[in-house]
């Protein structure tokens, strides 16, 4: 591909669109079925927690095929690996709208996300490898923007389709999608694909990863709900996970032809990079999960509306990703990562100090602003782990940031509801220790809902809602307390990433 002239314009923001077609797919349905699941459960016969599976599923295969794309991609090429990834998604997406029965959805949506896995990692690759070198760091940025857009519109999509016609047709959108990426991409690129040779199969590997990933994922799915180590599956989970991933650490390093080259590490910028992403996406992700669940549970906001309370986000990270992207060999890219660590930060300080009459405008306003955030963290991060890597590793090395992240999202979300329930019941805990006849504050406030025209029993239930209500609160403003931190301490990683920081063929930053 590299010998080969260089894209026109118009044929290069033709194959920027595919990729990013299939990106967003591929993103929007790790998002978009969460709000469709009480819709979808019934509709199959199981119980909403059952339900939940049918995002699980999916998150496992994908976890699992992420860090295999490396090893397919030398053995097909990345752009027929590519188009097959997203021809196999679009057919997996219409059986998902075609079932009519809960397993046959759950093994559609597990083909899903096994097929879709290389999706994300290719299309980074195959950007980097058709645009000039001057035009890379644009290339990332406008990749960036569909990771970052679709999450969002994810919940507000699922909410109104299935509200507007039904469920299957959170799957269906994605054919047409489909269809227009695998036909732009192949027509764009078929004569462009990369060289492949007949690697050998590292069986041993291939099934510790399975393992490994799928106990783990499922342990951080379902740890809240049971209980987490007080619950005899989820140390066996946990067991499994440890043995598996060890083994598999200890295995790759040592094989010949690992299905996963965790090699990779020994490279500075990578393993910085790769950490810092992952751990800021921990942070970012944490909030992503609890403030539509609080809007939800204890704000009266429908799934519809708390989408688009979240929704800004997307507005300034869409405006600003490609002036970042076509500046970036201007500035250093560890000041520009600090800078959206710093707003970060701030939003999350910002967002801890909600109150439960805080209004819906009140709610977007550090929402817009953390688009500035989203905007100088994907892309120079994603430059500085694949930076002066060869081309024939930027695959995998895509596929193996890619794994890592979403682990990351993962491990977020549960940590993040976990906080969330347990400081819940802490506050509930201390402002419930005044509910006393003897306290005189406590029964000032019942006698004064009494004058009311309450009854004794109404106004201590509403006593126990207002207490519920500002316990909730409290916890939530806790989380982003933790996560407003945990963006300032990533200030301190990132500075371990040593320049230059250049991608295949092109510097894209100074030192």
């Amino acid at each position: 591909m590299a010998s080969r002239p260089q894209l026109e314009p118009v044929p290069l923001a033709l194959l920027t669109l595919g990729l990013s077609l299939g990106t967003f797919m591929q993103v929007l349905d790790t998002s978009i079925a969460n709000v469709s699941i009480p819709a979808i459960a019934g509709n199959v016969g199981v119980s909403p927690d059952q339900g939940t599976w049918v995002i699980t599923s999916f998150a496992v295969s994908n976890a699992i095929a992420l860090p295999l794309t490396g090893w397919l991609a030398r053995r097909t090429g990345e752009v027929r690996l590519f188009v097959a990834s997203v021809i196999l998604f679009t057919i997996a997406s219409w059986l998902c709208g075609l079932s009519s029965s809960f397993p046959e959805l759950l093994t559609f949506r597990v083909l899903q996300g096994a097929v879709g896995g290389p999706m994300i990692p290719l299309s980074q690759s195959l950007l980097l490898a058709n645009y000039p070198p001057q035009r890379k760091g644009l290339a990332l940025a406008l990749w960036s923007m569909t990771v970052v857009v679709a999450p969002i519109l994810g919940p507000i999509l699922g909410g109104t389709i299935t509200d507007t016609y039904s469920w299957p047709w959170i799957f269906y959108i994605n054919i047409p999608v489909g269809i227009v990426s695998s036909l732009l991409t192949w027509q764009l690129l078929k004569d462009r694909d990369t060289p492949t040779r007949r690697t050998p199969i590292d069986l041993v590997g291939l099934i510790l990863l399975v393992v490994g990933v799928g106990a783990l994922q499922i342990m951080l799915d379902q740890g809240n709900d049971l209980n987490w180590f007080g619950s005899r599956e989820i140390i066996a989970l946990a067991i499994v996970a440890t043995a598996a991933l060890v083994y598999l650490v200890i295995w790759e390093l040592t094989d010949p032809h690992p299905v996963i080259d965790l090699r990779l590490f020994a490279r500075r910028n990578f393993a910085v990079g790769t950490i810092v992403t992952s751990l800021g996406y921990l942070a970012f992700f944490a909030g992503v999960v609890i403030f539509p669940l609080w809007l939800q549970t204890d704000m009266g906001y429908t799934a519809e509306w708390a989408g688009f309370a979240a929704a800004p986000i997307g507005i300034l990270s869409v405006i600003l990703s490609p002036v970042v992207g076509q500046n970036m060999h201007r500035w250093d890219l560890r000041a520009i990562a600090t800078v959206s660590f710093i707003i970060f930060a701030i939003v999350s300080f910002w967002t801890a100090t909600f109150t439960t009459t805080t209004d819906f405008f009140q709610l977007i306003e550090p929402r817009l602003v953390q688009g500035a955030a989203m905007a100088t963290f994907f892309v120079p991060m994603v430059t500085i782990s694949l930076s002066n890597l060869p081309p024939s590793e930027i695959a995998s090395a895509a596929g193996l940031s890619n794994f890592i992240r979403l682990v990351a999202g993962s491990f977020g979300t549960s940590l993040s509801i976990t906080l969330w329930v347990r400081r819940t019941t802490f506050h509930m805990t201390r402002l419930t220790e005044g509910f006393s006849t003897s306290n005189p504050v406590f029964m000032g406030h019942l006698e004064h809902l009494r004058s009311l025209g309450m009854t004794r029993e109404q106004a201590i239930g509403f006593l126990a809602r207002t207490v519920h209500l500002q316990s909730v609160l409290l916890a939530t403003n806790d989380v982003f307390w933790v996560s407003g931190w945990l963006f300032l301490g990533l200030i301190v990683l990132v500075w371990l990433a040593k320049p230059p920081f250049s991608t295949p063929s092109g510097p894209v930053a100074v030192d």
